[in-house]
Formats: structure tokens, C-alpha cells, sequence
């Protein structure tokens, strides 16, 4: 029997998730509950089928099988379907791009997360997170899942355009990434056909995604004529980067690229990951309590500097679990040569995803998965699958290239305002998991008070 036979029938025995329709597959559960049925898909089996439209998609539920995709196969993998869905919003760049093209950009945009990088924009979060923190009254209603995504806009926005040519895309950047990010992940897992549906959902989207795309590229273009290209922005890396090996720089359409992605990819995680990290302390002041105690012995009444960040461990092991417990909701690869996983035989072109949300959750990998327990990050009680099966920026090499810039910018701004404010949640509402590139709270209305020692 050829290796294509082979394959078409062990692929024929992969359980196959329970719900599907005709012609939409699994998208309405997708759709109705993701979160919940990303969860759900562990109960097959270690390896599922779940059908978009009439596309089968494969999804690896295992800690052992997605290091499988992630690591040891990694080179028989490209991005895949979720990431052609993207490409119309973030072009060709690091998230989406493949082979070379990927590892060339990778290699041109690594030193703008170099630390020495980071520390410089240290500066601007810190100064970001004051101003916010500054702003608010005593007995103030803050709506904290729209406040952190307007600090997580803004620190990115003025890292990425310090000149006053950049103005007008920090204005594009407020005013549109929140409608395309609402929609970004039932879009991309979405059938085609649906996108060209004329509801007002599908015209926001592409309105606010063109737009977006329209006015960087104006930004990058008009930066580049004016010669300002020798600040410390992330901008002017861009359009300053140059491939040692090649001697090749990025041209105005990969710079545009550039940006977009790095755009999709620190607001929303930033934003959530603060916002359900102060509703996590407001639940458990016990916690809080020692966070805050950490704070004044490493801070003190100062802002927060980029020395800080690696002291302030407790704030790390809070930041760890909530990340944990709502983390990226939904990643995919396609196969580019055959691959064996789980005792089945994929030929190329094969779609495999997982679900990074579904793995941090997993009971069999954490005791009591689903409580918020920062505890468990303490060194005497990780595990060694633990450490394997935690993964909040991916694994191998499709890491996301930003991490460390996020966890600096958490830690600021989770330091600077808890040594001021003391939020606790509005009653009335309790918050819920929304799906979209990470799981962030549907609303979050907190009260600020001043912080009494």
C-alpha cells in the first residue's frame, strides 16, 4: 500500500468531535461556546477532528503532542489556515509569514526586543502606567478590560512612532485594533464564504482593518521620505534593520506588516492579562496583600524601573497564572511534508491546531486547573511536565518574539497602579471568558480607592 493510501486510512479513524453540521462542520460550536469546546476536545483523545466548514482540522490536545508540533517537527510545519485567514490584516509578517521569509524577518527584528531595547521603552510604559493611574478620582467606575486596552494602545503606539509624523496612526491604532481584535478569531476559523455575509460585523471588520492599513502605511512612507529614521521607536528599527548575512533591509510594505503584527499581538494580550489580574486580586486579597508588601520593599514610592521587573517575583507568579488560566485561545500549522503524530500517518498539507487556553487547563497536568492559584509557580512546586506543558508564547521556533516586552509592560503597570489604587469589582457583574486571540473578559466594571497602608 503507497504512503498516501497508508495515511488517508489511519486518518479515517481519528475521532472526530461531536456536533458537527453539514456545510458549516463544527463552527457553530466553534461559534456558540469556542472556549468551552476547545476544553471539550480532550475528551476524545489526544488527537480529534474537528471540521471548519468542510476543511478537516486536526487538533493535537496533549502537552507530548503539541511539543511534537511545536519543537521536535517544527520544520515540517507552516503556518496554517488561521494564519492565511490573518494575512488581509497583518500582511506577511511574523505571524503569518513561512520559511525563509520568516526566518529572515526573524533575524532582522530580533534587536528590537534585545533587553537593552526594552529597557528604553521601560521608560515610556512606566510613564504610560503613571499618567493612567494619575487619572483616576477616588470612587471612580473604571470600565478595567477598556482602560488596559487603552494603556496597552498607547505604550504601543508611542513605542512604535516617538515623532509627531507618527500622530495620526496612534489615532488609527486607538480607534480601530478594538474592532478588528473583537472579531479576529471567529473570522480567521470561520468558512470564507461567511465574510462576505452584509452584516455590520463584516463591514466594521473591513472598514477598521483597511484603515489601520491605510494610515501606517502613509506613517512609514512619509518617515522614511523625512530621513527621521534614527530614533530609539520601533519604527525606526524597523526601517534602519539590515540582515548581517544578506546585507537586505525591509521595504515599506514588510515595515507596514511588521507593525500590524506586533500590533494584533501585544494589545490584546496585555490588556487582558492586567485586566483579569486585578479581578483575581480583588477576590483573593490575601494575595493582593503580599503583592502590594513586595512592591514597597523593591519600589518604594519611586516609578517602577526596568530593574525592578526581575525582583518583583510574586508579581511574576500572579502574572504566570492568570496568563495560565486565560491564555492564547487557538493556534494552527499545516503540514508541509509527512508527519507522524499520535500514531497516525499525516500526509502534507494536513491542518493541525491546538489550544494553548485547553492545555493550561488540563487537570491531569495541574491540580485543581481551573483555580487561580499563583502558589503553584513557586520553585519547589513546579513540576517537570508543568514546566513543559506551560507555554503562554508557544514553544520552538515560532515563539512569539515579544515576550519579555510583555511581561515588562505587565509588570510596570500592574506595580505602579496597585501601589496606588485599591479596585475591587462592581456588583452586579461578574465577568466572562470571550474568545478571541486570548480569552479577555466580556466587561470588567472595577471602583478605584486610594491604597491606605
Amino acid at each position: 500500500m503507497s504512503a498516501s493510501a497508508t495515511g488517508a486510512a489511519d486518518l479515517q479513524s481519528v475521532p472526530r468531535a461531536p456536533g458537527a453540521v453539514p456545510l458549516l462542520g463544527h463552527a457553530l460550536k466553534l461559534w456558540r461556546d469556542p472556549l468551552g469546546f476547545l476544553k471539550s476536545l480532550r475528551d476524545s483523545g489526544d488527537l480529534v477532528r474537528v471540521d471548519l466548514g468542510t476543511m478537516p482540522m486536526y487538533v493535537v490536545t496533549s502537552a507530548e503532542l503539541i511539543h511534537e508540533v511545536t519543537v521536535k517537527q517544527a520544520r515540517s510545519f507552516e503556518k496554517g489556515r488561521l494564519f492565511d485567514r490573518l494575512r488581509p490584516l497583518a500582511g506577511n509578517g511574523l505571524a503569518t509569514a513561512n520559511g525563509e521569509v520568516h526566518r529572515r524577518h526573524r533575524r532582522l527584528i530580533q534587536p528590537m526586543f534585545h533587553p537593552q531595547r526594552i529597557s528604553v521603552y521601560a521608560a515610556t510604559m512606566s510613564g504610560n502606567a503613571r499618567a493612567l493611574a494619575d487619572s483616576w478620582t477616588p470612587g471612580q467606575h473604571i470600565e478595567m478590560e477598556q482602560a488596559m486596552a487603552e494603556y496597552a494602545i498607547e505604550t504601543l503606539a508611542s513605542t512604535m512612532f516617538s515623532t509627531d509624523i507618527g500622530l495620526p496612526a496612534v489615532e488609527a491604532v486607538r480607534r480601530n485594533l478594538p474592532v478588528v481584535l473583537k472579531n479576529m478569531l471567529i473570522r480567521a476559523a470561520s468558512p470564507k464564504f461567511l465574510d462576505r455575509l452584509p452584516i455590520r460585523a463584516n463591514r466594521d471588520f473591513d472598514a477598521a482593518a483597511a484603515n489601520l492599513r491605510k494610515v501606517i502605511d502613509e506613517v512609514v512612507a512619509t518617515t522614511r521620505r523625512s530621513g527621521q529614521t534614527g530614533r530609539n521607536d520601533l519604527l525606526s528599527v524597523l526601517l534602519a534593520a539590515q540582515d548581517d548575512e544578506t546585507g537586505e533591509s525591509l521595504n515599506d510594505t514588510e515595515v507596514r506588516d511588521e507593525l500590524s503584527t506586533i500590533l494584533f499581538a501585544g494589545a490584546e494580550t496585555t490588556a487582558s492579562t492586567l485586566s483579569w489580574t486585578f479581578y483575581e486580586l480583588a477576590r483573593h486579597p490575601e494575595v493582593e496583600k503580599q503583592l502590594v508588601a513586595e512592591i514597597e520593599e523593591v519600589v518604594g514610592d519611586r516609578p517602577v524601573a526596568i530593574e525592578d521587573v526581575p525582583r518583583l517575583e510574586a508579581v511574576r507568579r500572579v502574572l504566570d497564572e492568570v496568563i495560565r488560566l486565560h491564555g492564547v485561545t487557538m493556534l494552527m500549522r499545516r503540514a508541509t511534508a509527512p508527519v507522524e503524530l499520535g500514531g497516525f500517518s499525516f500526509p502534507a498539507g494536513t491542518e493541525v491546531a491546538f489550544s494553548l487556553y485547553a492545555l493550561h487547563r488540563d487537570p491531569s497536568l495541574y491540580a485543581e486547573a481551573d483555580r487561580f492559584d499563583p502558589d503553584r509557580w513557586l520553585p519547589e512546586r513546579r513540576t517537570d511536565i508543568a514546566r513543559q506543558a506551560y507555554i503562554p508564547f508557544g514553544a520552538g521556533n515560532r515563539k512569539c518574539i515579544g515576550d519579555a516586552f510583555v511581561w515588562t509592560e505587565a509588570t510596570i503597570a500592574l506595580a505602579t497602579i496597585l501601589a496606588r489604587w485599591q479596585l475591587r469589582p462592581v456588583p452586579g457583574h461578574t465577568p466572562r471568558e470571550v474568545a478571541s486571540a486570548v480569552a479577555h473578559p466580556d466587561r470588567m466594571p472595577m471602583t478605584a480607592e486610594p491604597r491606605t497602608v
